[in-house]
């Protein structure tokens, strides 16, 4: 039953709950005796019940968040840390994350993990990365599209 615990979709997600389930509703077992043969805790398995009565097989599929793809960090914050990002001499993430979260708790902000921090930091344009961090040579040898003809 273990490889059955990751399923790869929501309706695997139902019908491996089903399958716990089913000796319960069905053949009358005990949901404690189920839940162990099934080797998932007896916690879980009550919580998929009362699911299960309220709304049905589809209270069983794994609940989405509302906010699930959105980042939730604000706006100001996510500037501040671009801006971080962009210094001449760039600080560690885990540095821009620090000095966030202090910035963050004197302002009285919600603050957001390394991985939001990170992931902030990585969707930065990277021609405006060399530009901030190596210069307008660099960028203009990377970057800029140069056609150069010799005269003969």
């Amino acid at each position: 039953m273990a490889e059955d615990r990751k399923p790869k979709n929501a309706n695997a997600d139902v019908a491996m709950r089903m399958a716990v389930l089913r000796p319960h509703l069905v053949d009358g077992l005990p949901l404690t005796k189920a839940a162990a043969d099934a080797g998932i805790p007896i916690r879980t398995v009550r919580r998929w019940i009362a699911r299960y009565r309220t709304a049905g097989p589809a209270g069983l599929a794994r609940p989405v968040r509302p906010e699930a793809g959105t980042r939730t960090f604000q706006s100001e914050l996510v500037k501040l840390v671009e801006g971080m990002a962009l210094l001449k001499s760039p600080p560690s993430i885990a540095t821009i994350r620090r000095r966030i979260m202090t910035i963050a708790g004197e302002r009285g902000w919600r603050t957001s993990p390394y991985s939001t921090v990170r992931s902030i930091v990585t969707s930065i344009d990277p021609a405006m990365t060399t530009l901030a961090h190596e210069g307008a040579v660099a960028f203009r040898d990377k970057y800029e599209l140069v056609h150069r003809h010799r005269a003969r």
